[in-house]
């Protein structure tokens, strides 16, 4: 069997484990997309990525699927670097989907497994581990069941053996439920109201809160922008109703006494725990693994049972990382709030916060924090954190608005997962030195971006509070920049 070649990880997608959503417009490098040609004639849009010891196949949701786009979203991205830190990840679109073959008929489940056992072969993957959530993982059951040889384990996120209801399956949605949300496909798929209730039930599944409506949670535009992105470069709305069609009849129980391959099961509390484990009585060497919430979104958890499943040990603990942060806040927001009255001050807020959020995209910075005007963000180097800075400075004076930042870089202790220590309270005494619209810098931001174009204005030794010694700080603005 020919092998292709193993494309390893960029170091930009490697930076992005753990991290958050990046728009469409962000230049994260992505695995290249290559393509297959099945016997019946049909192109199957597929990428590797990662050079692991072991061969993770990951199946997308049964109807959004896009491999380009998929790297974007944000619910998504962390599985798959976090799979593709520890093992080679294998993806491809269905025909009927995305960038593979689009004016087919949607596929049954047989030349579903069929496809995707062509697209190991064209990636070299003699066994591979294959995982996804609910019932997506239905080709990949079959192909488990027909190729046993091919499949070297089985994770099952949120398990659901079918989508319709049954006297003996009373987990599935009834007739009228169906009906409902294929109705739904025609009136408003790929809409900004589609992706809002996409956006609901992913806050829901983050915040471990039962059912898909959370309260007082509000959706980033951008968010809902990508989602509805992705939605229409998966499929067009009748696609998309025949796909429910298929899925809603699709039952995968037979199946399940005749795997051979371990199989790992993930649900949470707040999930059916009682499907997860009437699923896992019918396959033959199946464990049941329950978090507490919601398992959808759950990163962590899924990561360590994959690599529980492939014998791949967990990587080192981190206590300490290097990073860059960057502190924000807004100059005379008592005042601008006393004289704009609560609703409208609320209302610039929230315009502050989409623009510094927008330029942490754009920039890739991770926002740790934020407290009523103030942000707290993390760069793995600190010119895009001084650029992320100046556009902050620049876009909220078009909101008569003005901000003052400090940057820093050093070495961050990691408590309950995030950066913090003396490096993270360094920048926010920095950040209290500046004035209105100014940036200001530690003597490493400085040494670190020589030669990046910035102009550097001494600003003189100060005592930060709390911090021993003296520091050395620095106004930078953009070389020319007066």
């Amino acid at each position: 069997m020919a092998c292709a070649r193993r494309a390893k990880l960029s170091p930009v997608i490697r930076q992005t484990l753990g991290h958050g959503p990046t728009p469409a417009h962000d230049p994260v490098i992505v695995p290249e997309t290559r393509y297959l040609r099945t016997a019946d004639d049909v192109f199957i849009a597929w990428q590797a990525v990662g050079a692991g010891p072991i061969d993770v196949a990951v199946g997308f949701h049964y109807i959004e699927s896009n491999v380009d786009l998929m790297w974007d979203e944000p619910d998504w991205r962390p599985f798959m670097v976090g799979t593709a830190e520890a093992a080679r990840l294998i993806l491809h679109d269905r025909r009927g989907l995305g960038a593979s073959t689009r004016n087919v008929p949607p596929p049954n489940l047989e030349t579903q497994a069929a496809d995707l056992l062509a697209v190991l072969d064209a990636a070299g993957s003699e066994r591979a581990i294959v995982t996804s959530g609910s019932i997506s993982l239905a080709p990949y059951i079959l192909l488990a069941a027909t190729h046993p040889d091919r499949v070297a384990g089985i994770v099952w996120n949120n398990p659901a053996a079918r989508e319709a209801w049954a006297p003996d399956y009373p987990w599935g949605e009834t007739d009228a439920e169906y009906e409902k949300l294929r109705d739904r496909a025609e009136l408003d798929w790929g809409s900004a109201e589609h992706a809002r209730r996409l956006a609901d039930w992913r806050a829901a599944e983050r915040l471990h809160v039962a059912g898909s409506k959370p309260a007082d949670v509000e959706h980033r535009p951008q968010d809902v922008n990508i989602y509805a992105r992705i939605i229409r470069n998966s499929a067009s709305p009748d696609v998309a109703r025949e796909i429910y069609r298929i899925q809603h009849e699709t039952d995968v129980r037979p199946l399940l006494p005749l795997l051979q391959a371990p199989a790992a099961l993930l649900t949470g509390t707040l999930e059916n725990v009682d499907e997860t484990r009437y699923i896992a009585s019918l396959i033959p060497n199946a464990t049941v693994h329950v978090i507490e919430g919601r398992s959808g979104l759950a990163v962590d958890p899924f990561l360590r049972l994959l690599r529980s499943v492939s014998g791949i040990a967990p990587p080192v603990t981190l206590d300490n990382i290097l990073a860059t942060v960057l502190f924000t806040d807004l100059v005379g927001s008592t005042g601008r709030h006393a004289q704009l009255g609560d609703q409208r001050w609320k209302a610039l807020v929230e315009r502050h916060h989409d623009v510094v959020r927008g330029a942490l995209m754009r920039w890739r910075g991770v926002e740790q924090d934020t407290a009523g005007d103030g942000f707290f963000a993390t760069f793995d180097g600190p010119a895009r954190a001084i650029r992320c800075a100046r556009e902050i400075v620049d876009a909220v004076s078009a909101l008569g608005l003005e901000i003052r930042a400090g940057v820093h870089t050093g070495e961050c202790e990691v408590i309950n997962g995030k950066p913090g220590g003396l490096a993270a309270t360094i920048g926010a005494r920095i950040a209290a030195e500046a004035g209105p619209s100014d940036i200001l810098i530690s003597q490493t931001v400085r040494d670190l971006t020589a030669g990046s174009g910035f102009r550097y204005d001494d600003a003189g030794e100060r005592e930060l509070k709390g911090v021993p010694g003296t520091w050395h700080l620095w106004s930078v603005t953009p070389a020319g920049a007066r």
